[in-house]
């Protein structure tokens, strides 16, 4: 779903931070299989030095099948924490049954358990 003129991955990973639980990494925009590496390759190394990594998907658009794969994917890596996710992702998740795999956080706050 990336528009004319777009790269694939640009700009859908924002600034990551390290925290006493472990890694947050936020992601952006629309997530699918054209913009998917990039949030991928941060996601992997995030899960390679953290017991513990915290997806802000707050500032997440769209996401698709792909989005959701990698997100099991990196559920079997990983403590993967899902933060703020929007509508349309809580819908994916929860037409899917990954709402009862993934965990759920209304907030960064809440999935770093502060």
């Amino acid at each position: 779903m990336t528009g004319a003129g777009d790269t694939p991955g640009d700009g859908v990973v924002g600034d990551g931070y390290r925290a006493e639980q472990g890694r947050v990494v936020a992601a952006r925009g629309e997530l699918d299989q054209d913009t998917l590496p990039s949030l991928e390759e941060a996601l992997t190394a995030a899960a390679d030095r953290h017991a513990v990594v915290v997806l802000d998907a707050s500032s997440v658009t769209f996401g698709d099948s792909s989005f959701l794969n990698l997100l099991l994917r990196l559920h079997r890596l990983t403590e993967l924490r899902v933060a703020a996710p929007g509508e349309q992702l809580l819908r994916l998740f929860a037409l899917t049954g990954a709402d009862t795999v993934l965990s759920l956080h209304p907030t960064v706050q809440d999935a770093l358990g502060r």
